[in-house]
């Protein structure tokens, strides 16, 4: 049985060139800094293809960025991971202004802290992360 991370923004405004750049660049750089070659990190679904769906006449929010992370069977792996890609959602949210996010690993809400954004028990402590995986 597998679990996994996920992650979406809404709102009635499409992204803006520069926040399509800011994403893309945040993406890149947590993906380089990922502590795993072999287990999933922060994964964005393609849009692309509803950008051309502007059947939305009911006001409804659109998504400008989702996503998903399944996570590692090897439980030492867990804590590092969903770390690492609660990092990448926050930073994310900071980038996007005036969107509604939902964060959710599996039904689990994750809640938001505007100090510290998104995080689990345990995510921030590197004395247990370390002690639990290979970092």
């Amino acid at each position: 049985m597998s679990v996994s991370l996920y992650y979406c923004a809404s709102r009635a405004v499409a992204l803006t060139p520069a926040e399509t750049t800011a994403v893309e660049r945040i993406v890149a750089g947590r993906m380089s800094s990922f502590p795993y070659e072999d287990e999933e990190g922060l994964y964005l679904y393609d849009n692309d293809d509803n950008d051309d769906n502007d059947d939305n006449d009911d006001n409804e929010p659109d998504e400008i960025v989702d996503g998903s992370t399944k996570l590692p069977p090897d439980v030492a792996r867990v804590l590092p991971v969903v770390g690492h890609v609660l990092g990448s959602v926050t930073e994310l949210r900071r980038a996007l202004p005036g969107a509604e996010w939902r964060v959710h690993l599996d039904d689990l809400d994750v809640p938001w802290d505007e100090e510290q954004g998104y995080m689990l028990p345990g995510t921030d402590d590197v004395d247990l992360m370390a002690a639990h995986g290979d970092l």
